[in-house]
């Protein structure tokens, strides 16, 4: 399987490469990110790239792959819906069509949250601009396409968040973060397990195209 990874240097998406690379069935992996992951595998392959609305000058790059998993996202704390919804629906949306136009074939996995309203009508902007991005991710021409809606996640492996007062809190909160996710499945997963199962899912599919953790879990 070959695999295209957005987002590989946020938590999620750390996590997910490190699965990417261990997993003797993905023969390689194509990061496509603003900044360099620093990490050195046969496996990888990596394209710096600024422009995530237009993806026309690497194209010919993008072609020839089975799944995409991707973990770009921002927190929606202080930011206006024009702004968050441009991040969030406008960017995934532009690298969604590019791929399926060039990858029909191809399994989009996309990380979003618990709490994501499919009606696009919730009272929470983020669940709002999240639930049109499924919705709108599920309309196009994949072979198939799955929604992961983690709660809380809990790093491994020396992975970290970039955003210092959130890594603050996994740092203090690792011992209870631990016994939650072995307690409330429902709640918590892991950023190995999210990685496993992504991997899992693009291989063998799955009966729905919404996961919550507790799906992500026992994939």
């Amino acid at each position: 399987m070959k695999v295209i990874l957005f987002g590989a240097t946020g938590m999620v998406g750390q996590g997910v490469l490190r699965e990417c690379l261990l997993d003797a069935g993905v023969e390689s992996v194509l990061v496509v990110g603003r900044s360099p992951t620093g990490q050195a595998n046969a496996k990888l392959h990596e394209i710096l790239h600024d422009n995530f609305l237009d993806f026309s000058a690497i194209e010919s790059r993008l072609a020839g792959f089975d799944a995409c998993f991707f973990c770009l996202g921002v927190s929606s704390v202080g930011m206006d819906e024009e702004r968050y919804r441009h991040l969030t629906y406008d960017i995934t949306m532009a690298a969604a069509t590019t791929l399926a136009r060039l990858n029909p074939g191809m399994v989009f996995v996309y990380v979003t949250g618990r709490g994501t309203d499919s009606t696009e009508q919730g009272r929470l902007m983020w669940a709002r601009v999240k639930g049109k991005t499924e919705n709108d991710l599920l309309k196009l021409p994949f072979k198939a396409a799955y929604m992961f809606r983690p709660a809380g996640i809990q790093p491994l492996h020396g992975i970290k968040s970039k955003t210092a007062w959130i890594q603050a809190i996994y740092v203090v909160t690792a011992p209870l973060l631990t016994l939650l996710n072995r307690l409330s499945p429902t709640y918590m997963t892991t950023t190995e397990q999210v990685g496993r199962a992504m991997i899992r899912v693009a291989r063998d599919g799955y009966p729905r195209p919404v996961l919550e953790s507790e799906d992500i879990n026992a994939v």
